[in-house]
């Protein structure tokens, strides 16, 4: 009896440091609404990215720590994954270590433009068509152009991510280097011939892509700057801010310049496609009312020789709990189709209505 006791006693007491040194957590967040665009029929929709994630940390002594994160995305209507062209864990899959030298993780995730940008974004960096950051706060860029088609655009696979410690009072640098591995990406044209394409299907890249982004933050101020360079040479420059001008008002703006030149045939004009150049800009407001908080912004989008893109977006969110809130927002968007003289244009109306739930 008392072996049986002292051992359930040192199974417990294992069990305590066990806990103690390693944790690991379920969460995500599940997105469902009516979703309603001027050419497009009603429909179940979502607002932002549904997630279902594992991530983890283990205490290694002298205040190291491994991590790890694993994140899939689905579609709440139907149960499916978010796309079939897309790997299984979409969201991110790394694997690191945190010390006092900062965060390194190996895997697939957001670089760090992409990551950094979303801050300094009025809807959050939501995908949906209401917010700015799929199109204007990247310049209509692309982070993944090799790999297969439908796959994520703002990601790196096969990359380092680097995130140093806040210094200096409130400055922090991230930088993502990927490799030239391929990754069954379809191919690209570019300045060659379908025959005989610029980047054939599952080509390596032409150079090691990487993206880069300094941030600032002290008090109501916030403040970026990023470069990236993709696995086909178009490059990306962004500068950001964001101040806090009451504790209720969070005003923010983001200046953006995308080229492509690389990868833009030399007599692009007499081909009537859009050039090498793109620059943008977004203007954004975020006013919390008790429960509530109203979102805007509005942004413009300049292609070389191309008519602009221009969109207005209005949102509110209503917070029933730290974790369940209600959404309404309507966007208008009027973007290029085609380069013509004159530009010619279409503007799309989205609206929706919904429920965010994390967990």
């Amino acid at each position: 009896m008392k072996k049986s006791l002292l051992a359930l006693a040192l199974l417990g007491a294992f069990a305590g440091v066990a806990q103690a040194q390693t944790a690991v957590q379920i969460y995500g967040n599940v997105d469902a609404g009516l979703v309603k665009r001027s050419d497009q029929t009603l429909a179940i929709g979502k607002r932002a990215n549904n997630t279902l994630g594992f991530k983890g940390t283990e205490e290694l002594g002298d205040g190291l720590k491994a991590i790890f994160q694993l994140e899939i995305r689905y579609e709440p209507d139907t149960g499916t994954l978010e796309s079939v062209t897309r790997p299984l864990f979409q969201g991110q899959s790394r694997v690191g270590l945190q010390g006092d030298f900062g965060m390194v993780r190996l895997g697939r995730g957001l670089t760090a433009f992409q990551e950094t940008s979303t801050g300094f974004e009025p809807f959050h960096g939501i995908p949906s068509p209401v917010g700015f950051q799929t199109d204007l706060t990247v310049a209509g860029y692309t982070s993944d152009p090799l790999s297969p088609a439908g796959n994520s655009n703002n990601r790196f696979s096969n990359a380092v991510f680097y995130n140093s410690n806040v210094f200096g009072g409130g400055f922090q640098v991230n930088l993502t280097v990927g490799t030239k591995e391929a990754n069954s990406g379809v191919a690209i044209v570019g300045r060659g011939t379908a025959a005989a394409p610029q980047y054939a299907a599952n080509a390596e890249a032409s150079t090691t892509p990487i993206s880069f982004s300094g941030t600032y933050k002290n008090g109501p101020v916030g403040a970026m700057v990023a470069y990236e360079k993709n696995a086909v040479e178009t490059r990306l420059w962004s500068i950001g801010g964001s101040l806090m001008a009451t504790p209720d008002l969070k005003l923010m703006a983001t200046y953006q310049r995308a080229d492509k030149t690389h990868t833009t045939p030399f007599n692009w004009a007499a081909l009537g496609i859009q050039g090498p150049k793109t620059k943008a800009w977004v203007l954004g407001a975020n006013y919390t009312m008790g429960a509530g908080k109203f979102l805007a912004g509005y942004g413009q989008k300049s292609p070389d020789a191309t008519a602009k893109t221009q969109q207005f977006s209005l949102g509110y969110e209503y917070s029933l709990s730290k974790r369940t809130y209600l959404y309404v927002d309507a966007s208008n968007k009027k973007a290029n189709t085609v380069v013509a003289t004159p530009a010619q244009s279409v503007t799309i109306r989205t609206y929706d209505i919904g429920l965010n739930h994390s967990f």
